[in-house]
């Protein structure tokens, strides 16, 4: 077989069980190097969008899912505060046994009792940037709405293109 079939039969199956959506990420996950100026983030609420601008140009884009009724993103212009590439959530997550198999799923650790023989595993939430104290952007699920306890989800590849472009004092703007 040769190599274009082979790379397209995986391509197919990487989009079949990834969704498209992830392999269009992956493709444009390299920013362009003609541009200069300081990074900034822009987030709307209401398109389910986050915009990578490098001075007053747009660099790139990301379908994202915020904070869903009851765990409101909050809008307004924040600072990235801190960068933890493989950060996990203190409060949400599951409750595992010691070969870490789920015994209880979904669970917040403030109000769900821990089962007997069990210890808390935050849910994965990679390519970390905080810009409000307990919210920040991270890879997560993007279910096409606000579905997050209030975090700004983007695909593991925009995660990844966006966490390497910022630092620590990147102005984020949380718009509705």
């Amino acid at each position: 077989m040769n190599q274009f079939l082979k790379f397209f039969l995986l391509l197919a199956a990487i989009c079949c069980l990834a969704g498209c959506g992830a392999i269009q990420d992956l493709a444009t996950s390299n920013l362009p190097d003609s541009h200069r100026g300081r990074p900034s983030v822009v987030v709307s609420l209401s398109e389910q969008r986050a915009f990578l601008f490098k001075g007053n140009y747009c660099v790139a884009d990301a379908r994202i899912s915020t904070g869903r009724e009851g765990h409101e993103t909050p809008a307004g212009t924040f600072r990235v505060i801190r960068k933890d590439r493989d950060h996990r959530s203190s409060l949400y997550g599951d409750y595992v046994d010691d070969r870490e198999r789920i015994v209880k799923a979904n669970v917040d650790a403030r109000k769900d009792r821990r089962p007997p023989g069990a210890h808390f595993l935050g849910a994965p939430m990679p390519y970390c940037m905080e810009f409000h104290p307990g919210f920040g952007l991270h890879a997560g699920n993007l279910p096409g709405y606000p579905a997050s306890h209030g975090c700004v989800r983007l695909s593991l590849w925009k995660a990844r293109q966006f966490y390497l472009a910022v630092g620590v004092g990147t102005r984020v703007i949380i718009r509705p």
